[in-house]
């Protein structure tokens, strides 16, 4: 079965400038799969030659293996911190470890934690509704269960505008 920290030094070797590894995965059957992405996007051209210069790196003499190297999918959840950063700005739905789920839109992305900003209905003080207010919430990475962005798609109206 192939080196799992062996290939992640490789691919981390390989990566470009804007580049970054959001995973690895190895199967009993020898199918390695690498996941990468990049803060300005990723092509299938980008993919392909990663996976030529990947292959050209792994030794398939001493065993047999099927590669596998694309962009993690939009409905994955995040793995690594870089992608929280490359997602800022976009709708984002978070799963709690205690269970709690939280829709918003993602603000910022430090090194322990990241922001989601919500609005959520409360009792305002001096009305008699609830009033819409915008909150924000701050979640630490090993306190979440899941997190992606949520896909919306707009109806296009007869006119074809949005």
């Amino acid at each position: 079965m192939a080196d799992k920290g062996e290939i992640t030094e490789l691919v981390k070797e390989l990566l470009k400038e804007d580049m970054f590894l959001v995973g690895i995965d190895v199967t009993a059957s020898n199918v390695i799969r690498v996941f990468i992405d990049s803060f300005s996007g990723l092509t299938i051209e980008d993919c392909a030659l990663f996976h030529r210069e990947l292959e050209q790196k792994l030794d398939r003499d001493s065993e047999d293996f099927e590669l596998q190297v694309s962009s993690p999918g939009l409905s994955e959840s995040f793995r690594v911190r870089e992608q929280f950063l490359k997602n800022r700005g976009r709708r984002v739905e978070v799963l709690t470890k205690d269970g709690e789920e939280v829709t918003g839109v993602l603000k910022n992305a430090g090194n322990d934690e990241f922001v989601i900003e919500y609005s959520a209905k409360e009792k305002v003080e001096g009305h008699k509704k609830k009033q819409l207010v915008v909150k924000e919430f701050k979640f630490d990475y090993n306190k979440i269960k899941s997190a992606k962005v949520m896909v919306t798609f707009n109806k296009l109206k007869r006119d074809g505008k949005y």
